[in-house]
């Protein structure tokens, strides 16, 4: 049988509620969602562009964490405050994953976690050839 796996990193912030910042099972590793805290827990100065790569730096130590990188991730889900970001946001996405393209979901949502502007939590497969 299959056991759950959490995993935790220093290098990104802690949760801020009874969850996890991902969870492996089997060869699948879930992110939660990541919002764009500092590792003292507050939320970055600046735009949706300093937002978007903080995103990206915490859900790349949580990857690190559990022996993972971006080229291993099989889906995304962009959670965006104003959709007339999207192209900010997209530019930046594909900044961090150059030719890998994961399957992605990008959803316009009304409020987010410290009214923050984006989310994003991935799938990624471990240890597959």
């Amino acid at each position: 049988m299959t056991k759950l796996q959490t995993i935790a990193t220093e290098g990104a912030p802690a949760a801020i509620g009874p969850y996890s910042q991902a969870v492996r099972f089997g060869n699948l590793l879930f992110t939660s969602g990541q919002i764009p805290l500092g590792l003292d827990g507050q939320v970055v100065e600046g735009g949706v562009e300093e937002q978007t790569h903080q995103v990206f730096r915490n859900l790349q130590a949580v990857l690190e964490a559990a022996g993972a990188d971006f080229s291993q991730v099989v889906k995304a889900t962009v959670f965006i405050k104003d959709m007339n970001q999207f192209a900010a946001i997209n530019t930046i996405y594909a900044s961090y994953f150059g030719d890998h393209k994961p399957a992605r979901s990008t959803v316009e949502v009304a409020r987010l976690p410290k009214d923050v502007l984006v989310e994003i939590e991935l799938i990624a497969a471990l240890n597959v050839e």
